[in-house]
């Protein structure tokens, strides 16, 4: 049997049922920066090995970043979640199942290409550079407003959530000053253990609410992606609830996972004042792009892993995957993985880190992995320049860490300068 790079591998014996490793696990205190010790110790021993999850059930955990790839891109996997044996992130997850409709979030092949074809245009490189004024005035005003209060300010609701969240609301068409509703119904249903009843509250808040606005655009069209989805829904590329649930997964993600890079971005450079002084004294765009590039390989906030099932028998990694056993690729532990990434535990922003898979890979990477890029540049090396002497407000060690969420980060941020 061979593994990814085509070389012989011994099978390895099953594991002691005791001895399978309930997924996931919190990050360690003291370490809030790297992947879980046990899945952390998984990546060379084991880079594909048995998990369990909530329900009980026991589906592969890939750690190697070899791995990761050569399974991202095979069209054996799948993300139809409503696949039996898909491994999905909670109870909640589970009963969504009955009542999402088809995205680009869970399907495959031809049926995905459609619906990412729907998604792209806003999201090219030309039309993500041509935000980059505005999203440099967002940042400034934000942190003129920081620089006139009170001391010490919690970056997280200052800036780090704000920024994120006005960009994609402008981007999509949806209203700012709603940044409240959505927040607090998208947050609920990317909770790490959502119970049904949570995330049928949350779904259910976000698809009236989308569906009103695409009624709305229908009438008074404007520059937007919503008014593009309108458009579609009329001309019967898509039913209204398609609509939804891609505008819905757009806004959730359009700002939840940056908010939480810029907060824990921060927080690592602070904690690693060198790499800290080389962003902030530098004027050269490449510079600022690979820091960004390192900061998403060693913070990797997904948590959770991305699920998917198997559609046939994959001999990999010296295991065979069955069809209809679930699958769980850790983005996390492949960016920690030594044999592509040298001393992976250091903070290097000079690293060559661009082939990070912090974006995912394979046909399934993140779609708004551009506008995300833009963002983060212009935050962290604004914020740098402007407050120089920015300081953590409190010990790292009372920082409070969302081991519950789907999306790694800090609830509070409080600095000073």
């Amino acid at each position: 049997m061979s593994n990814s790079s085509g070389a012989e591998t011994p099978t390895q014996a099953a594991p002691d049922p005791a001895e399978i490793l309930a997924y996931p696990q919190d990050r360690a205190p003291g370490c809030p920066f790297a992947p879980p010790p046990e899945v952390l110790g998984l990546i060379t021993e084991r880079p594909l090995s048995r998990v369990r999850i909530w329900d009980g059930s026991t589906p592969w955990l890939v750690t190697g970043y070899a791995e990761l790839k050569s399974l991202m891109s095979d069209p054996r996997i799948s993300v139809d979640d409503s696949q039996p044996g898909f491994p999905h992130w909670n109870e909640g997850m589970l009963d969504l199942v009955n009542h999402r409709a088809k995205s680009v979030f869970n399907t495959d092949g031809e049926e995905h290409s459609r619906f990412r074809r729907m998604m792209t245009k806003p999201f090219t490189v030309k039309r993500v550079d041509a935000l980059r004024p505005a999203i440099q005035q967002i940042t400034d005003d934000h942190i003129d407003a920081i620089l006139a209060g009170p001391q010490p300010a919690d970056l997280v609701e200052a800036l780090a959530l704000p920024v994120p969240s006005l960009v994609i609301s402008e981007m999509l068409g949806v209203p700012y000053e709603d940044h409240e509703f959505f927040q607090q119904h998208a947050t609920t249903g990317v909770s790490r253990y959502a119970t049904k009843e949570e995330s049928a509250k949350g779904r259910v808040g976000l698809a009236r609410y989308l569906i009103d606005l695409i009624k709305a655009k229908m009438e008074n069209p404007a520059e937007d992606m919503v008014t593009e989805l309108a458009e579609r829904v009329t001309a019967g590329e898509i039913s209204m609830k398609e609509a939804a649930q891609i505008g819905t997964g757009v806004l959730i993600a359009g700002h939840e996972t940056s908010a939480n890079m810029i907060a824990l971005g921060t927080l690592a450079l602070l904690e690693n004042p060198g790499q800290l002084a080389l962003l902030r004294d530098t004027d050269d765009p490449k510079v600022v792009g690979g820091a960004v590039e390192e900061l998403l390989r060693y913070l990797s906030i997904i948590q959770n892993g991305q699920r998917r099932v198997a559609r046939a028998d994959i001999e990999i990694g010296g295991q065979t995957i069955k069809a209809g056993e679930g699958v769980i690729i850790d983005l996390a532990p492949a960016n920690w993985d030594p044999a592509q990434f040298p001393e992976p535990d250091k903070l290097d922003l000079t690293r060559p880190a661009r082939m990070h898979v912090g974006f995912g890979f394979g046909p399934h990477q993140c779609v708004g992995q551009q506008l995300a890029r833009v963002e983060l540049q212009i935050v962290f090396k604004t914020l740098l320049r402007r407050i120089p002497t920015m300081r953590l407000a409190i010990p790292v060690e009372d920082v409070e860490f969302k081991h519950d969420k789907l999306a790694f980060g800090v609830y509070r941020l409080p600095v000073a300068w």
